[in-house]
């Protein structure tokens, strides 16, 4: 049996739905796009959505939109992928690691004390799925002693009056905190849709816009789709109208828009994805949780509590008592036996890019103690239940082999 680790879910209706996408004419930019962001809108309850070709590039908008450059200091966890620490270096502000929880979720003391007037955003991130503990981070931001340092650089940081709360909710498109949908729990919210993840369109991401009332947000979508096509005023399908061919450039912008070839698939995924998806993606958490929960050996990995539902986007079992080198040689074993397992994530401290900017692991001691003993399993729609025994199985096994 060969058990790989995340294939994407194509089927007919997803087939169907890009085949009319590219015999309609509108392949890049277009009517579903645009439908595509209402129905992400309506389903996590924020006023505006925004598709881009990728949360990496939705993060960095984000940033751009609310002014953050050198000088100014970000705060993201150092237990993430590299997309969250990146967009912070490309827009020239200083990257300020903090350490997680065992949960793998951001510590928010540690946020608290890396908080300095030069703190313009913290980066929280839902990753595999569990949503932040995001009263807690209101909680600090809106706190008048660190309002009172908050020293702001223009007018959006000036009429926010406060630190900037950028989820990178790449992971948790469906979770829930306190009742409330992801993409409502933050200033502004980022999610993927890249192939591995519980909704693609192959590439692809959405911000959510869910600021203070005393923003308008539809004019921030406006400026973020400008920002997103080249700073032009118009796109292609405001520009096809009769006449309508006039557009000026309002600022220097990216090309990170989202077209209708992938907005097809998402809109087939999300009509589908509470029915469907969500409910399968669940059943296999809960089938490796049954089976690992009892045992001293393993510790599963947290997925529901009283204030929190995952999106069971990824599966992060960790093993006790076991070495790097051993949890590497497990991994490798699973695969000997048809198994596909993955590592989420390498800490970004460990990394030669993040090393040669003098971070050390050494300074989130946690972030590594998680990071060397977790495998993560194969969680995907089409995964059958005979194939989640045989995941079991071969970890079982791999791990007696490796641990004697």
């Amino acid at each position: 049996m060969n058990i790989p680790f995340s294939p994407p879910h194509i089927d007919d209706a997803i087939i169907n739905e890009v085949v009319s996408a590219l015999r309609s004419g509108w392949i890049t930019t277009g009517p579903r796009t645009k439908a595509f962001e209402q129905m992400l809108a309506e389903y996590c309850a924020v006023q505006h959505v925004v598709c881009v070709n990728s949360a990496s590039a939705g993060l960095e908008l984000a940033l751009r939109w609310f002014g953050i450059g050198p000088g100014d200091e970000v705060i993201v966890p150092a237990y993430t992928y590299t997309a969250t620490a990146e967009v912070v270096l490309h827009c020239g502000a200083k990257l300020v690691m903090v350490d997680v929880n065992d949960d793998l979720l951001v510590h928010v003391q540690k946020v608290r004390d890396a908080i300095t007037p030069h703190t313009k955003a913290i980066i929280p991130v839902d990753i595999v799925g569990l949503p932040c503990d995001y009263q807690e981070l209101f909680d600090l931001v809106c706190d008048s002693d660190i309002q009172r340092i908050f020293t702001p650089n223009n007018e959006k940081q000036q009429q926010l009056g406060r630190i900037l709360l950028l989820a990178d909710a790449a992971h948790s498109l469906g979770a829930y905190y306190k009742g409330k949908h992801t993409g409502a729990l933050a200033d502004i919210s980022v999610f993927s849709f890249h192939a591995v993840k519980n909704l693609t369109t192959a590439e692809g991401g959405a911000i959510c816009i869910n600021l203070p009332e005393s923003f308008d947000s539809e004019t921030i979508k406006k400026e973020m789709n400008t920002l997103s096509l080249h700073g032009q005023s118009k796109d292609a399908f405001s520009k096809v109208k009769a006449g309508a061919w006039r557009y000026d450039v309002c600022s220097i912008g990216y090309k990170c828009n989202m077209t209708d070839v992938a907005a097809a698939m998402g809109i087939v995924e999300l009509s589908r994805y509470d029915s469907l998806v969500l409910p399968r993606r669940k059943a296999i958490f809960d089938a490796y949780n049954q089976a690992f929960k009892n045992d001293p050996q393993y510790v599963v990995p947290t997925y529901e509590t009283a204030d929190k539902i995952s999106s069971y986007h990824v599966f992060t079992l960790r093993v006790n008592n076991i070495t790097e080198k051993q949890r590497d040689a497990v991994i490798l074993d699973m695969a000997e036996q048809g198994v596909a397992a993955n590592v989420h994530f390498i800490p970004l401290p460990m990394l030669t890019a993040y090393k040669s900017l003098g971070y050390r692991i050494e300074d989130y001691p946690n972030a590594y103690r998680q990071y060397a003993c977790e495998i993560s399993l194969p969680v995907y729609f089409d995964l059958s239940d005979e194939q989640v025994n045989e995941v079991i199985r071969a970890l079982k096994a791999a791990v007696a082999k490796v641990c004697l």
